[in-house]
């Protein structure tokens, strides 16, 4: 099995609720790596037999840190509609909370289609130095990444952006619960900025769907380019927002997230 389908792998334990364990592959520095809890929200829904049609939004609260080990997930529809679904999780430890989320999925059909956004102009993976983040952060050795701009550096910067080819590794068939996991692949914007480590972690992180299952299955292992930056650094709190691109230039989803932070 996969590495990422173990960490996101869940036993069934009764109606709406499964039994997780965290997967030291995937630590951060403190606590598992918020992009695989999320993933394993999608896959939590993904299981019950209640689900109806595919992600269109997953917004993932982190209440406290989950600690490594054993943990539980609560999935329940909320309200299904003709067309989509709304959901609510939980993820708790030993009877506390740990994260909670809420989640649409729902069905597509074709209509109207247009595209504001563009894809940054890049160099072709194979064309893009392979880089990565410290050894000491285990997650991200889990994906081979290919800095465009936004390498982690000790030097200060006067922009936030972080541009990267980006896939898993071993390569591995993208899913949703994969794609999910890719949007909170981008270190905090802060870092950069400052140039240095500060504390920092992501409060809330929302991520919107636009793939398909063909674009997935259409995609199989490809590189995924990812860009993110932020736009204010505010009393302790800053946003982030990215955008997870394919190489032939199809916009599969987008995330924002809320980080705190202390300098």
């Amino acid at each position: 099995m996969h590495p990422f389908d173990e960490a996101v792998a869940l036993d069934v334990v009764g109606d709406g609720t499964y039994n997780g364990k965290t997967s030291p592959p995937y630590n951060n520095m403190v606590g598992p790596f918020g992009g695989i809890t999320a993933a394993t929200f999608i896959r939590a829904i993904e299981l019950h037999p209640e689900h109806l049609g595919t992600p269109v939004s997953l917004t993932v609260n982190f209440a406290g840190p989950v600690a490594e080990g054993d943990f539980e997930v609560s999935a329940r529809p909320v309200r299904t509609n003709r067309s989509n679904q709304h959901w609510y999780l939980e993820l708790t430890q030993n009877g506390a909370v740990a994260t909670t989320a809420t989640a649409v999925f729902g069905t597509r059909r074709d209509t109207w289609d247009n595209i504001e956004a563009t894809a940054p102009a890049v160099s072709s993976p194979a064309d893009t130095k392979q880089g990565g983040l410290p050894d000491a952060i285990a997650w991200a050795r889990n994906y081979e990444m290919r800095f465009v701009a936004g390498a982690l550096s000790n030097h200060e910067s006067a922009d936030s952006t972080e541009t990267l080819w980006i896939r898993d590794t071993p390569p591995r068939p993208l899913d949703f619960a994969a794609l999910t996991s890719l949007s909170d692949v981008f270190y905090p914007r802060i870092f950069q900025r400052l140039g240095t480590y500060v504390p920092a972690g992501t409060i809330s992180l929302t991520t919107h769907y636009f793939a398909t299952p063909e674009d997935l299955e259409q995609h199989a292992d490809g590189y995924i380019l990812g860009t993110a930056r932020a736009r204010r650094f505010h009393q302790g709190y800053f946003d982030q927002t990215a955008e997870l691109w394919t190489e032939s230039g199809s916009l599969l989803a987008t995330s924002h997230q809320v980080v705190y932070y202390k300098v």
